[in-house]
């Protein structure tokens, strides 16, 4: 097996151009099309929504007029509602691949890195013209990110670009936040007469055990374990890692992680500096979206945010993290 490379010797770079075309649904989606969700008959709201989210293409794409009777007013926003794992990404991958282009999807934290990267008004500028812009995830804890989302939104949605967006629903929280609509109509009332709001019901179709801990591996077993991946593997040491996202702006982050299979993280602990903390939560995002399997030594990955960050103001985005963390530990090589 080839030795391991290393994120922190990666310094990615990339053009407004490049960063704006990696706005696309992260591969796990690529299959991903109205046919193959599956609603499940439990919960009829999961059919609902289906079907209300195609009828929003043929409206938004070829509206049709009547000539004696008005035509059913359809906004040009629609927002997923719903708890983890119900398909509200499933649902809005599908619509963005319904829609013609051009196009953007992403989640909320890659549209503010985006905004970090480039600066709002050349933001604006890369995002202008499209037919439709798709927020993962919108995140309503950071009210100076959430204002300038809805700025954003609202110049774009001025121009004739339709809107989607899902809520930050946090898992592995007992139904908590469960379902977000009143807040995020709250948070973006500068737009919010722009949404229809489609409430999804159900469980999470993965039925993930994220209780207990991921597991700790020693040196040796954490070199056997990487050799047993194909492609590229990665291994690097916790403070390097955390010290070396400090120094590569959030939306080149997924420049870190290109074409990696497998990352191991020796001498894991536990965060005590919020900035710290929030970066890794966007890293977390990046490995997720391309499943890099995780390994780690030290403290368990999922105690690497403190307890009074999990009671702060970020929980949920902690939380998320925490259960993308549990399931990359647990993924096995193909």
């Amino acid at each position: 097996m080839p030795a391991p490379i290393s994120l922190v010797e990666r310094s990615p770079q990339a053009s407004a151009e490049q960063i704006v075309a990696s706005l696309r649904p992260p591969r796990q989606f690529d299959g991903a099309t109205f046919e193959s969700y599956r609603p499940d008959p439990d919960h009829p709201s999961q059919r609902e929504a289906l079907e209300r989210m195609q009828g929003v293409v043929d409206a938004w794409v070829s509206p049709k007029r009547r000539l004696f009777k008005k035509a059913p007013e359809t906004k040009p926003g629609i927002y997923l509602d719903g708890g983890f794992g119900v398909g509200k990404t499933h649902l809005l991958a599908s619509l963005w691949k319904a829609m013609p282009g051009p196009k953007y999807f992403g989640t909320f934290i890659e549209y503010t890195a985006l905004v970090g990267a480039l600066g709002y008004a050349e933001t604006v500028r890369a995002l202008q013209g499209a037919r439709i812009v798709c927020i993962d995830e919108f995140e309503l804890d950071d009210p100076g990110d959430t204002m300038v989302m809805t700025r954003l939104l609202g110049e774009l949605a001025a121009g004739g670009t339709k809107l989607a967006a899902t809520s930050n629903t946090p898992p592995n929280a007992l139904g908590e936040g469960r379902f977000a609509a009143a807040d995020f109509l709250r948070e973006i009332q500068a737009i919010a007469d722009r949404f229809d709001i489609l409430r999804i019901d159900g469980d999470d179709y993965r039925h993930r055990d994220v209780s207990g801990h991921a597991p700790v591996l020693s040196d040796d077993e954490m070199d056997a374990e990487l050799a047993r991946f194909d492609g590229t593997v990665a291994l690097d040491d916790f403070d390097a890692l955390i010290g070396h996202l400090s120094n590569v702006h959030p939306s080149r982050y997924i420049g870190l992680v290109d074409g990696v299979r497998a990352l191991g993280i020796r001498d894991v602990r536990t965060l005590q500096d919020q900035n710290d903390a929030l970066r890794l939560v966007a890293l977390v995002d990046r490995l997720y979206d391309q499943q890099v399997a995780l390994r780690g030594s030290g403290t368990s990955l999922d105690r690497v945010f403190g307890d009074d960050m999990l009671g702060g103001g970020y929980r949920k985005k902690y939380l998320r993290a925490i259960s993308r963390l549990m399931a990359l530990a647990g993924e096995q090589p193909a």
